[in-house]
């Protein structure tokens, strides 16, 4: 409890609303020496138990009871006082809690201090306005204030194909849920602003790995052997095209390389090579169509050249498809928070985000929360300069706040 705001007496004359409002205003500076502490401290998917154990102490001290989840993560409740329950079901709210091993490119005194290793996506932002919403409702709960339980998830791994979303899935952390809601930073969004969308606003994203073989030998014949340079450029390039030619282009499926290895010497033909690369896809039945369509594909190209091959298809994620009555919420929310112009209809991206598995068992929404300062160029997700204007996570807070306040429709 704030002990600026006396138990129940305040809070009840000012109603849910201001209460977000004050409260969140109350917490803003704690919530921002959090996520700066987080983001010099990022650690990677499952290895994320720094991150989990200040989380865990930070909601024990709120008087709430967190549960570790195995491995790393954390899922915590928070319950109407009694008599106070509208009846209505669990809402529960996903912050990710782990970072990128992308080196941090920042001159900023809050920079990481683990070489490699980055919050380049937002995750820390993401946590800290998980953390301020539970903070937030934890205080009107005892205020009598708060009407259906909450739940809170700190998921782990989240960049790790395909998502420790399914870690949480497993350990139950979706029990007795009936609506999820996340956020995502944006920084084609100012700082201020929403972005919301009823349907799909996520791609599907899958990892391929293409292995390619054959005897070897020397430049100068190459009919004598496999010319395993020319079949792995022949299958870099052909086979986005051909599948691109097999798959409704509607479906916004993309093939992208990453990585091309192979060879050692300029006149040895080496007897082994590797693709690996992304596909994505904004259409689920698309993507359900792609395995056996990439078998067939690789298959043509790679007898063209007489290589052996193998295709490695680590299946990512499906796309997060929204669900209209929880954006219709979020929309609502938004609006009263930072006026009706302040939320705009976003559009789908071809990133990957594994809240789509949440998403698959209980409705809910994932919202782009506006992280660009006002007037700046933004650096894009997954760069090693990409900072948040960090007015963001008071406006993430009491938009989750809100959502659970949110009086039955």
């Amino acid at each position: 409890m704030n002990a600026s705001q006396p138990e129940g007496s305040a809070a009840r004359r000012e109603g849910p609303a201001s209460a977000v409002a004050s409260r969140v205003a109350a917490y803003t500076e704690e919530l921002v020496a959090f996520r700066r502490d987080l983001h010099m401290h990022p650690e990677l998917g499952r290895e994320e138990f720094r991150t989990t154990k200040l989380v865990a102490a930070r909601l024990a001290a709120a008087g709430l009871t967190p549960r570790l989840l195995p491995g790393t993560g954390v899922v915590c409740d928070i319950a109407p006082r009694p008599g106070s329950a509208d009846g209505r079901g669990m809402v529960a709210f996903r912050g990710d809690i782990d970072a990128l091993p992308v080196e941090d490119l920042k001159d900023v005194p809050y920079r990481s201090t683990v070489l490699g290793k980055a919050h380049a996506c937002g995750h820390d932002v993401h946590t800290a306005v998980t953390l301020g919403a539970g903070l937030v409702l934890a205080d009107l709960a005892r205020d009598g204030l708060l009407t259906r339980p909450v739940r809170l998830i700190f998921q782990p791994a989240e960049e790790k194909l395909p998502g420790g979303a399914l870690d949480v899935i497993a350990a139950g952390g979706l029990d007795g849920v009936e609506e999820i809601h996340a956020v995502h930073c944006d920084p084609r969004v100012e700082v201020g602003r929403v972005g919301l969308k009823v349907g799909a606003i996520t791609s599907a994203c899958d990892r391929l790995i293409i292995t390619l073989d054959g005897p070897g030998g020397h430049t100068a014949r190459p009919h004598q052997s496999t010319d395993l340079i020319t079949a792995l450029a022949k299958m870099a390039a052909e086979l986005p095209a051909a599948l691109a030619r097999r798959i409704d282009p509607r479906s916004g499926m993309s093939v992208v390389w990453g990585r091309i290895a192979a060879g050692s010497a300029p006149n040895v033909i080496p007897q082994r090579g590797e693709l690996d690369g992304t596909l994505r896809c904004l259409d689920i039945a698309a993507w359900r169509q792609a395995p056996d369509l990439l078998q067939e594909l690789v298959d043509t190209i790679a007898a063209t050249y007489g290589a052996k091959w193998e295709l490695e298809h680590h299946r990512g994620v499906p796309p997060v498809v929204n669900n209209a009555d929880a954006v219709a919420a979020a929309r609502e929310v938004a609006a009263g928070l930072l006026g009706a112009d302040s939320v705009e209809t976003t559009e789908q991206s071809l990133g990957g985000e594994d809240f789509s598995w949440f998403l698959e068992n209980v409705p809910g929404q994932l919202t782009r929360l506006g992280v660009r300062p006002v007037g700046e160029a933004p650096y894009d997700l997954h760069q090693g300069r990409f900072d948040v204007d960090e007015r963001a996570i008071g406006i993430g807070a009491a938009l989750f706040a809100g959502l659970a306040l949110r009086p039955p429709a």
